[in-house]
């Protein structure tokens, strides 16, 4: 019997487990077409909806759509560099950063990575929790949010458990993909076929977002996923699946809905969009298939955040820190405010930019792509710093730096703290928004690029014995 033979049975008994070692060739079994339809799906998403929407009335339609575009065709590059990584190495994110962090400086990024995914993986269950209690109320007369919030927490951690494999072949290329092309296909439809776009295209924003931020603002949808990219491309059957499937799979979706986004916004003039699209024709079922599409988003987040955890406890069962991690989202989601939140997940994210920056420079430059994956996942790695490789940290603090110097992201209190640690030491506070026309994510990652490609191969760390 084969391994394929073998690996596939165990496929069709149980939901495999394999936590942060190297997945083995027999169960590397997605396609670039499962590869595509995952993140297809991933970036079909209410949430994107809603960023789109974002970027009018400061740009008209024209340049809305041309920010869509290059933005997502910088953005999902990377993206698809990332998952490119993961596919080439059979290993997750955070493991990944051992090589260039060291392999306690992995955990500063992994700790971070964590609490992102806990509170996206909350957000998205209030997203559909909304939704769901919005359809349920406007159709019965009657609804709870809190239990809308349990009921689809218990849905995602589910799906978390049975991990990409599970959900890509047995949920998302069987039917997700096909429901959420036909209610994608009427929402356009229905746009295009009932607004005077031409007239919409002729007129210019209101000049309150620069044309660069507004790329910066699309760029920052995939690259939210960059962390997470090869926890689900370690899974594909080769490396150039997991980058064609990865970029182009996110980057279709990416842009039909931030475009959609735009449009719902100019055309049907409601800022509330869930509301917007209750109220047309058949609207109701198109936002209900939208919905239930939506656990993908949190199913990632919520399987991230337990494959992310064992990078830091490896010996841990996957599974129980999936159930775990479910839970503590669906608290979230059912009783804590998390508006406030949601700036700090914005300034946590503007860590990721540069970390990949550093990341890419270590694997493409100073590696050459030539990694030793189950060194990289064994208890003590033999081939990476045990501590920590402060050249690498140098570097993706710059990058940060230069991503805050650029466009400040964060919580209120945030700059006039790091204010205050500036004049202590007595240095120029760099932190002023210097220059908010112009999107920061791009600088900041080649910036981290360059740095690690120079400091990297020049001063190269030896390996602990």
């Amino acid at each position: 019997m084969t391994m394929t033979t073998t690996t596939g049975q165990r496929l069709r008994r149980e939901p495999p487990e394999w936590g942060i070692q190297p997945v083995p060739a027999g169960l590397r079994q997605l396609g670039r077409w499962d590869v595509g339809a995952l993140w297809f799906n991933l970036g079909v998403s209410l949430l994107v909806l809603v960023a789109g929407a974002l970027l009018v009335p400061g740009l008209g339609l024209r340049e809305a759509l041309a920010a869509t575009v290059l933005g997502a065709l910088l953005g999902n590059l990377l993206l698809a560099l990332a998952g490119y990584i993961g596919g080439r190495t059979g290993l997750p994110g955070m493991v990944l950063l051992r090589a260039s962090m060291g392999l306690r400086g992995s955990y500063a990024p992994t700790f971070l990575n964590i609490l992102q995914n806990i509170g996206w993986g909350a957000f998205e269950l209030i997203i559909i929790a909304t939704a769901a209690h919005q359809i349920t109320e406007r159709t019965l007369g009657w609804s709870s949010y809190p239990a809308w919030v349990v009921v689809f927490g218990v849905i995602c951690t589910v799906m978390a458990i049975g991990g990409p494999l599970v959900v890509v072949r047995q949920w998302i290329r069987r039917y997700a993909v096909w429901l959420v092309l036909m209610s994608t296909l009427y929402l356009t439809w229905y746009v295009l076929a009932h607004f005077d776009l031409a007239a919409l295209w002729r007129k210019p924003g209101d000049g309150s977002l620069s044309f660069w931020l507004g790329v910066d603002l699309v760029v920052a949808m995939p690259i939210s996923w960059i962390p997470l990219a090869a926890d689900y491309t370690r899974f594909a059957g080769r490396p150039r699946d997991a980058f064609w499937g990865t970029g182009v799979g996110y980057l279709l979706a990416h842009v039909w809905f931030y475009a959609l986004g735009v449009l719902f916004l100019l055309t049907l003039q409601a800022r509330d969009l869930i509301q917007a699209v209750l109220a047309l024709p058949v609207g109701g079922l198109a936002l209900l298939i939208l919905l239930v599409d939506e656990t993908d988003e949190a199913f990632a987040n919520i399987y991230s955040t337990s494959v992310s955890l064992q990078n830091l406890a490896p010996r841990a069962r996957q599974r129980r820190l999936a159930i775990g991690v479910g839970a503590v989202c669906t608290a979230l989601a059912a009783s804590i405010p998390l508006a406030q939140y949601e700036s700090f997940l914005f300034l946590i994210g503007a860590f990721f930019v540069p970390l990949f920056g550093v990341l890419a420079a270590d694997f493409f430059v100073v590696h050459r792509q030539r990694y030793d994956a189950a060194d990289l996942a064994a208890d003590r790695p033999r081939g990476v710093v045990k501590g920590v490789n402060w050249r690498a940290v140098v570097v993706w603090l710059v990058g940060f730096v230069l991503y805050q110097w650029i466009a400040p992201t964060g919580i209120p209190g945030w700059t006039g703290t790091l204010r205050g640690l500036f004049a202590a030491v007595g240095l120029p506070f760099p932190l002023s928004g210097a220059m908010p026309w112009l999107g920061a994510s791009i600088p900041s990652f080649l910036t981290a690029f360059v740095l690690y490609s120079i400091v990297g191969r020049a001063g190269r760390p030896a390996p602990s014995s």
